[in-house]
C-alpha cells in the first residue's frame, strides 16, 4: 500500500480519484490546492503525488517544480485537460514522471501509478537487472557478462535514471534536476556531452540502448527478447 496525494481544485474530481485510488488498497490523501500539497509533503510518508494542472493561485506546473527541489525522487503523474505538446513539454519540464490528458480513465491511471511506484522500488533498492548488465547503485559498479565498465559519477547517475524509466522520454531540464541537482546553473546541453561519453562506455552492450528524441532528449530503449 502507498500514501498517494491527490492534488486538484475541483472537489468531485478529487473525491472521485481518492476513492478510486482507495478501492485500489492504497491510502489517498486529498489536497485542493498547492499550499495544502505543500504541507502534506512536508509532513512526510507521500510516495507519490497525483497533480492537477489548473487550479487557482499556484498553478500545478509550478507546485511540481517545488516538489521535485525539496523531494527529488518524488513520483509525479500530472493530470490536466491541456494536451497540447506545448504543454507536456511544460509538463515534464516542470519534474513530472507521466502526464494524463482529461477526462482520466480510471484504470489506466492505477496502471501508470503502479508503473510508477514500481520504479521508486527500483531506485531505492538501487539495483537494475536489464539482460545481462547489471547496473548497481550501492557499489556504483556496471556489469555484462563478467565485464566491468568504469563509468564517471556523472555518467553512471545518468545511466541510472534513464534505466530506471525505461522507454520513458527523459527532458534534458529533467536530466540536469536528477544528476545535477535543481540549483544547477549549467547549460543543459552539458547532458549531450556526459551522454556521448557514456554511449562510448557502453559501446558493446546490446541489452539497451541511449537514444536520443530529437527536441525533447533521451530515454533508454530496452532490446526485446
Amino acid at each position: 500500500m502507498a500514501r498517494i496525494l491527490v492534488v486538484e481544485d475541483d472537489a468531485a474530481q478529487r473525491a472521485t480519484l481518492c476513492a478510486y485510488i482507495a478501492g485500489c488498497g492504497h491510502e489517498a490523501v486529498p489536497a485542493a490546492d498547492a499550499a495544502r500539497a505543500m504541507a502534506c509533503l512536508q509532513r512526510g510518508d507521500i510516495q507519490l503525488m497525483v497533480c492537477d494542472v489548473m487550479m487557482p493561485g499556484e498553478d500545478g506546473f509550478s507546485l511540481a517544480r517545488r516538489a521535485r527541489g525539496a523531494f527529488a525522487a518524488l513520483p509525479i503523474l500530472m493530470v490536466t485537460a491541456k494536451g497540447e505538446m506545448a504543454d507536456k513539454r511544460e509538463g515534464f519540464f516542470s519534474g513530472a514522471d507521466d502526464y494524463m490528458i482529461k477526462p482520466v480513465e480510471l484504470d489506466e491511471m492505477m496502471l501508470r501509478i503502479g508503473a510508477l511506484l514500481r520504479r521508486a522500488d527500483i531506485r531505492n533498492e538501487q539495483l537494475i537487472r536489464v539482460g545481462q548488465t547489471c547496473v548497481d547503485g550501492r557499489t556504483r559498479t556496471v556489469t555484462c557478462g563478467g565485464r566491468t565498465i568504469e563509468l564517471a559519477r556523472r555518467e553512471f547517475d545518468l545511466l541510472f535514471h534513464l534505466l530506471s524509466y525505461p522507454g520513458q522520454v527523459m527532458t534534458r531540464r529533467q536530466l540536469m534536476q536528477a544528476v545535477w541537482g535543481v540549483q544547477c546553473e549549467s547549460d543543459e546541453r552539458t547532458v549531450d556531452v556526459h551522454i556521448g561519453r557514456l554511449r562510448e562506455h557502453l559501446n558493446g552492450i546490446d541489452d539497451f540502448a541511449i537514444t536520443t528524441v530529437r527536441g525533447l532528449g533521451y530515454r533508454a530503449q530496452v532490446k526485446k527478447c
